[in-house]
């Protein structure tokens, strides 16, 4: 059986497409990950008890259960309680960004547990609250040694959003089962499928090392 190449050409388009809405999808979830996980790995190591619990329940149960999970009692399950149907942009964007919140949580936990604890210290002598010293000496700092586990977190993200294809999102695996359904060119489509995402997962990468090369720069610097 031969590799059909004129396939390729003529399914490229809407592949590409498919991968826009996929890097679309994952951008968006992760920055609702990213303003979740900081509240949520700020409350994690926080004094509150209350928040310290809630955080830990919630971070708990979204890693301990499937993403597809996710995506079905927020498609499926919500709409029957609500009696309002969810469109699938928003529940593959909702199920994503609340999956994406917990690990980024624990990324933010062990980057401010990171912080040596004379930094908490040095900004309370100065006067600064519990919440200014994170808000203005802790998180800077952390920041600067999450950007990595945040670039993973980005790149499995952007791999697990395929999953969001069984509510009949089109995506690029979508887009890529539909193709095949018409044409039957499995080789090829998923072939080009794997490229795409390979695409995309190494130029994150390259992203990552690059934004951590530059505060690596700045932090010598100063």
């Amino acid at each position: 059986m031969e590799f059909d190449f004129s396939l390729v050409w003529q399914s490229l388009p809407l592949l590409l497409a498919g991968a826009a809405v996929t890097i679309k999808i994952t951008a968006i979830s992760v920055a609702i990950g990213i303003f979740i996980g900081m509240f949520a790995g700020i409350a994690k190591v926080g004094h509150c008890r209350i928040l310290r619990i809630l955080a830990t329940i919630y971070i708990d149960f979204i890693r301990g259960t499937p993403l597809l999970v996710q995506i079905f009692i927020i498609y499926f399950a919500l709409p029957t309680i609500t009696n309002i149907k969810m469109d699938p942009f928003w529940a593959a964007i909702s199920a994503c960004g609340i999956n994406s919140g917990a690990y980024v949580a624990e990324i933010f936990r062990a980057g401010i547990q990171g912080i040596d604890k004379g930094q908490m210290e040095a900004g309370r002598s100065l006067g600064l609250t519990w919440a200014q010293t994170m808000r203005y000496i802790i998180i800077p700092q952390a920041f600067r040694q999450i950007i990595p586990p945040l670039g993973n977190e980005f790149i499995a993200l952007l791999k697990d959003s395929s999953l969001v294809s069984v509510i009949g999102f089109e995506e690029l695996t979508r887009s890529g089962q539909l193709i095949i359904a018409r044409t039957y060119g499995s080789i090829e489509i998923w072939s080009t499928v794997a490229i795409l995402y390979l695409i995309m997962t190494l130029t994150i990468a390259q992203l990552v090392n690059f934004m951590e090369r530059r505060l690596c720069r700045f932090t010598v610097r100063n």
